[in-house]
């Protein structure tokens, strides 16, 4: 099983339509066995994922996979699962960083006894650096970190990589050297000169944080399909729009780049 985290220092980047999509993809069109773990109470995730009734939605809540030593055996026997966010116990263990050891722990001794069951493991985590997030970097192979093209998010990029308790950097030295970033995803891009501007600087100066593409650099363009799938909770091609085809066809060749630095094939 092939483990991806999805992580940012900001909110409102479209990270979790990112996740969800990205689950889709995985089941739907690569037919892989796909778990999804939100550990971000916002849950928006969870809610597409739910609304959508297309995945298995597990009776075990997400803070317990952090919080208890869980066996595999309790997660539902399905090619796709989604493990839900709780808000309030997933709020509370924000200020609990003296358990960050045994938080990892717990989930990465869960991760081993659900390695046979699928094929992907993603997990999406929540914007701010805290326990929940370092948990989810310490035990996964790859991260993906969707931002988009505003300068503070740009300049956030450092802490991504060097913040000093959840930066990628100090992870891959001290406690999890196995990590692999996939890259940073520009995503909700506009066709205006300010961000033109800020994709062209991103590419000077990041370029070896970019996803490669046969031309140019992945990025997902902004486009109304997304919020629309996210709401019905649906595939981003089986919305039934045009915008929603148009959408896929710029996404999917982003996903299949990604699938393949997973391996996953």
């Amino acid at each position: 099983m092939k483990t991806l985290v999805l992580a940012n220092q900001k909110g409102g980047v479209g990270k979790s339509a990112v996740a969800v999509q990205l689950a889709y993809f995985f089941n739907l069109v690569m037919k892989k066995r796909v778990l999804v773990i939100d550990l971000d109470h916002q849950r928006n995730t969870s809610k597409a994922i739910r609304t959508g009734a297309i995945a298995a939605i597990s009776q075990l809540a997400a803070s317990r996979l952090l919080s208890t030593r869980i066996d595999g055996g309790e997660v539902e026997n399905a090619e796709f699962v989604l493990i839900s966010a709780d808000n309030a116990e997933l709020l509370r263990m924000e200020k609990q960083a003296d358990k960050h050891n045994s938080f990892a722990t717990n989930l990465q001794s869960f991760l081993k006894t659900v390695d046979g069951q699928f094929d992907v493991c993603i997990i999406d985590t929540n914007p701010n650096p805290d326990i929940r997030q370092l948990a989810a970097l310490v035990v996964s192979n790859y991260v993906l970190s969707p931002l988009q093209l505003n300068q503070e998010a740009i300049d956030g990029i450092g802490d991504l990589l060097n913040h000093d308790n959840i930066g990628i950097r100090k992870i891959q030295a001290t406690l999890n050297p196995t990590l692999q970033l996939i890259g940073i995803l520009p995503n909700l891009v506009e066709p205006t000169p300010f961000q033109r501007d800020n994709f062209r600087d991103l590419s000077t100066h990041f370029a070896k944080l970019l996803i490669p593409m046969a031309t140019g650099f992945a990025a997902i363009k902004k486009s109304t399909a997304v919020p629309e799938s996210q709401a019905v909770g649906l595939p981003i091609w089986k919305l039934g729009k045009t915008s929603g085809r148009d959408a896929w066809t710029q996404i999917r060749p982003v996903f299949e780049q990604i699938a393949t630095t997973m391996g996953v094939i």
